[in-house]
């Protein structure tokens, strides 16, 4: 009988699930004595070797077996093990030896105890032990939830008194953490290359897998045909790399995330929280005959108010798929802005009759010949202002400096009639710009050839110098 010493209680060698039933059925422990070598009393250098009844071949050594399984926990890299009591016996035969060796080597492999966490029914990763697994479990739950969170949460669910205060500004509570799915652990035997570390099994559970694949990007590559390559939307991979949009230039040689996280579980977070919002003022219109169409003015400034809300949010894996409002109060109520909007349309055409283009004032010089050459208007001095009128409806053609004229305007009255203005000290109007009878468009002066204050005023028809005085009302 081959006896080894008992190192670990937790590493065993077993045959392969891959070998036939009649040698499968051995794969629970070799104490029950599934390797058998046959001996006589007639026995040779060579022995048959049986395995639970069922021939497996023969070898010149009896110690090969001891030699075969050594060599297998050897390869096992050095991990602790236990190899339980395999008796044998041997009968003589001359089969062939090395066949028999590679068959005897082919059945055993390492295999170790470990825990399992078990997802709806089934099997997603190992660990070493049930304490590790839980402690997976937490870790996975703490990833998206900070520890005095959940002990908090702990203690109020543990308390009789359930009424709940309400939340002060800016604060947030935990209403409840669940698992998206049902998770149970078991003791299983796997080959020790299945076993992660607690750290890498709470990745896997995220992301569904350990490493992320990555493209390279390749010179005429875009963006959304790398995305329906690899069976991924461009919302998809816009998420796994953040800033990488449809429009972005990419570059060749750039390495992208094609892999999207899968979660095997989520952690389903529900929450209340408190937020202090700004509540905007409306814009009350306000029409004014009055007032110029296409002109503006405010009343009365807005100010924006102020709410304390609630909302009740529900995340999965840390991204919010739900947020309902559950209570709001105001504590400053918006004031709304008022603001007058202008409806009066000008006429841009003149009436044909021409209104005094000054406040008061007398004729100080006509029309006609003087001081040995036309003067081509009227002067009017001495207003009791300076303002300076529209005589008629109109367009403004002309608004400016004007040589002699000083600074000057023409308005064109789209009737055949033109007006002109002469020496203002300033102009209130610009070229383009629609003006009713009776607009102030300037500020009398003496600009430009002129000897005093008063302002010289001209009129055409039909692109003809006309007589002022018999048009003016």
């Amino acid at each position: 009988m081959l006896l080894f010493n008992k190192i670990s209680k937790t590493k065993k060698l077993f045959l392969k699930t891959t070998m036939a039933t009649t040698i499968a059925s051995s794969l629970i422990a070799f104490s029950n004595g599934p390797v058998a070598f046959a001996d006589t009393s007639n026995s040779t250098k060579d022995y048959d070797v049986y395995l639970d009844g069922t021939y497996i071949g023969n070898v010149a050594d009896k110690a090969v077996v001891n030699k075969i399984i050594a060599a297998e926990v050897d390869n096992s890299n050095n991990i602790d093990q236990q190899v339980q009591n395999i008796p044998y016996q041997v009968f003589p035969s001359s089969a062939n030896k090395q066949e028999t060796v590679r068959t005897i080597k082919s059945i055993f492999q390492l295999q170790t105890e470990a825990s399992a966490i078990i997802i709806d029914g089934k099997p997603v990763v190992y660990v070493d032990n049930q304490n590790t697994a839980e402690e997976v479990m937490k870790k996975l739950i703490q990833h998206y939830v900070p520890e005095d969170q959940l002990t908090e949460l702990k203690a109020r669910k543990a308390s009789v008194n359930s009424t709940l205060p309400a939340l002060k500004e800016n604060e947030s509570r935990l209403l409840d953490v669940r698992l998206s799915k049902n998770v149970s652990f078991s003791v299983e035997n796997i080959v020790p290359e299945k076993m992660m570390s607690a750290e890498e099994a709470v990745t896997f559970l995220q992301k569904g897998t350990l490493e992320g694949q990555k493209y390279v990007i390749k010179e005429g590559d875009v963006l959304e045909m790398i995305a329906q390559d690899h069976d991924l939307t461009l919302a998809e991979i816009s998420a796994v790399n953040p800033g990488l949009k449809g429009d972005t230039l990419l570059k060749i040689g750039e390495k992208i995330n094609i892999t999207v996280p899968k979660p095997f579980i989520e952690v389903i977070v529900d929450k209340e929280v408190n937020k202090k919002e700004e509540i905007p003022f409306k814009n009350t219109v306000v029409e004014d005959s009055s007032l110029l169409k296409g002109e503006t003015k405010v009343k009365q400034e807005g100010k924006s108010g102020s709410r304390s809300v609630t909302y009740k949010i529900t995340e999965q894996n840390g991204v919010a798929v739900q947020k309902v409002e559950s209570n709001a109060t105001v504590l400053e109520q918006p004031v709304n802005q008022i603001v007058i909007k202008g409806t009066k349309v000008i006429p841009s055409r003149g009436e044909g009759n021409f209104a005094w283009p000054t406040v008061g004032g007398y004729v100080s010089s006509k029309q006609g010949p003087r001081w040995g050459r036309m003067h081509k208007g009227i002067d009017i001095a001495r207003p009791s202002n300076r303002t300076i009128k529209a005589a008629d409806n109109g367009v403004v053609v002309s608004a400016g400096w004007g040589g002699g004229y000083g600074n000057k305007i023409v308005i064109d009255h789209k009737n055949g009639f033109r007006t002109l203005y002469g020496h203002m000290s300033s102009l209130k109007v610009r070229v383009g710009q629609t003006v009713s009878k009776g607009t102030s468009i300037g500020v009398m002066g003496a600009t430009g050839d002129a000897t005093g204050v008063h302002l010289h005023f001209e009129v055409y028809k039909n692109g003809s110098l006309v007589n002022p005085l018999s048009y003016l009302r």
